[in-house]
């Protein structure tokens, strides 16, 4: 399974560009590191790595809403 690099804007909506994919973890992480080295310190985009199958199933993954973990006691 490739790890794909992803650059993601949030505004005005949310928009995923494939920057990039790898067969080694270790390539995929050097690469993002200096990716978000290289982003303005203003920048609205962000850099994310994603280990999947497929572009799609990356982007499905990307895309998923995940729940806030509770906080406190319950």
């Amino acid at each position: 399974m490739p790890y794909y690099i992803y650059r993601i804007t949030e505004q005005p909506i949310r928009l995923l560009k494939n920057l990039e994919q790898h067969e080694t973890y270790r390539e995929a992480s050097a690469r993002v590191k200096q990716l978000r080295a290289e982003l303005s310190d203003n920048s609205p985009a962000i850099i994310k790595m994603i280990h999947a199958d497929n572009e799609l199933l990356a982007e499905d993954l990307l895309n998923e809403v995940r729940e806030k973990p509770p906080v406190g006691d319950d």
